[in-house]
């Protein structure tokens, strides 16, 4: 969808559909909707009253309209809200979503300083969204949304570059969603690795992959324990974006869960709980996604994006329970259950990261039901070794509407994961399971600063919800380029 913004009276902007924010004091308390209103002769204070349209948060209502140059005009409630970045960002999504089935929209912003811009551009983008890879015949879409424009105060310098950071934004966001939404016969541990590369090489990141003989030779037993069930090969992904012409700048290392498939391998799922397991690399989906954005903005920050990609399956040579193996890092590992897999694929790849001395280590990962049992599905967890780099992720956070609440790392569980033939089991006790994950992870990064995201929740959706739509979202991409961003500004 190309995207554009424009100034012009509201009346005279040309869409199918044009939505317009309308708080809860109504049409009269704005010039801009009451103009509008006007020269619709009426139409939309008359629909609203006889709708029973009061502007309250959650609202809306479609009104065919006259005299105007759009065709329809969508009335958003936005409450007493509307200012706020996340706000745009909704009323764009609302938009495209409507208009879903037509050809232009438009989105009249309440404020258009340049994060709404930006949020509302990736809005556009993100409700346009649809996975249509697969669908043949009448199954495809006759017509889609194919020109967005935000009607806005002014066309500087910056708000042109705020709409451009936006659909930057939103080309993550969508990858990372096509990613996660890939069915698991065709979306490989090879194959995600693929996309990295072709992705990697588009925008000129530094790419380097290691194939099973390549871990083997790492050490990466761990790692390699998971894939032995497996008739896929699997792969680990280095992606490097280093800044040209700018010297002492932070370094920062990202690493990602890739199970492109989890059987739960011999402690094997149930079948209810085995079906979305494709979503189980959303945690490298979002790597990748983040890598990528901060290298098309020209970040001033060193990013290194790393994944380890593996099914975890029942072939005949499948890791058991019981089983001990040594990491990378020197630890050796006692296997307790199959079913948590990812943690001891990302304690290798942590290790390989922290090898690098960044300055912060971040990883994100589908790890956990415990999180989400705690959380709800919408809301990821949060564990970190330092306040600050919380402090910091959660202030992006918020700027980008993005849920994530801190847990402890409860060092008193600690004991839980002491084995009496290994180093460390690598699962606890039934009670705190996301805690006890987040303490097996702390075990791989030495002495960096370290946060774990345990995205298990929002990465993936059984229906919509918010701006997010059902199965794959990109949650954590947002933040992700907002932290780096505000890195950047010291």
């Amino acid at each position: 969808m190309k995207l554009s913004l424009s100034t012009g009276a509201l009346a005279r902007v040309r869409a199918d559909l044009l939505a317009v924010a309308v708080p809860t004091q109504g049409l009269d308390k704005s010039p801009e909707l009451k103009a509008l209103d006007k020269a619709a002769k009426g139409a939309l204070k008359n629909a609203a009253k006889l709708e029973d349209f009061t502007g309250k948060a959650g609202e809306s209502l479609r009104v065919n309209v006259s005299g105007i140059l759009a065709k329809q005009v969508l009335l958003v409630g936005v409450g007493e809200g509307g200012k706020k970045p996340r706000d745009a960002r909704t009323l764009a999504y609302r938009a495209a979503q409507a208009a879903s089935k037509l050809g232009s929209v438009a989105v009249a912003l309440s404020t258009d300083d340049d994060d709404s811009i930006r949020a509302a551009a990736e809005g556009l983008r993100g409700g346009a969204y649809k996975y249509l890879t697969y669908l043949t015949g009448d199954r495809v879409p006759k017509r889609q949304l194919e020109t967005g424009t935000l009607v806005v105060t002014r066309k500087d310098p910056a708000a042109k570059a705020a709409l451009a950071a936006g659909e930057v934004l939103a080309d993550a966001i969508v990858l990372a969603r096509d990613l996660v939404n890939a069915p698991p016969n065709d979306l490989t541990p090879t194959a995600l690795a693929e996309a990295a590369k072709a992705a990697s090489s588009t925008f000129g990141l530094d790419y380097k992959q290691w194939d099973k003989k390549g871990l083997e030779k790492l050490g990466m037993n761990l790692f390699l324990a998971v894939n032995r069930g497996s008739a896929e090969e699997p792969r680990m992904v280095h992606l490097t974006y280093k800044p040209s012409g700018v010297k002492g700048v932070k370094k920062v290392a990202f690493v990602g869960k890739g199970l492109t498939f989890d059987s739960g391998g011999l402690c094997i799922k149930p079948a209810g709980s085995m079906i979305d397991m494709k979503c189980d690399m959303a945690g490298a989906a979002v790597t990748i996604g983040i890598v990528l954005a901060a290298a098309r903005l020209n970040l001033p920050i060193e990013i290194h994006a790393l994944f380890g990609a593996t099914e975890n399956m029942t072939g005949d040579a499948a890791y058991r329970p019981g089983d001990v193996f040594k990491s990378y890092e020197g630890k050796t590992v006692e296997i307790i259950n199959t079913d948590a897999e990812g943690r001891l694929v990302l304690a290798d790849v942590l290790w390989h990261a922290a090898k690098l001395e960044p300055d912060y280590l971040i990883d994100h990962a589908t790890l956990t039901g415990a999180c989400m049992v705690a959380l709800g599905p919408w809301t990821a967890g949060l564990f970190a070794n330092d306040d600050e780099l919380a402090k910091k992720y959660l202030e992006a956070a918020e700027v980008e509407g993005e849920s994530y609440w801190r847990l402890p790392l409860n060092d008193e569980l600690r004991e839980s994961l002491r084995s009496d033939v290994a180093d460390l089991k690598h699962t606890g006790d039934r009670h705190g399971g996301s805690i006890t994950a987040a303490l097996f992870l702390r075990e791989f990064i030495g002495t960096t600063k370290w946060m774990h995201l345990d995205i298990a929740g929002p990465a993936f959706l059984e229906r919509p919800h918010g701006t997010s739509p059902k199965g794959g979202t990109g949650f954590g991409i947002a933040t992700g380029v907002r932290f780096l961003e505000r890195l950047a500004q010291g």
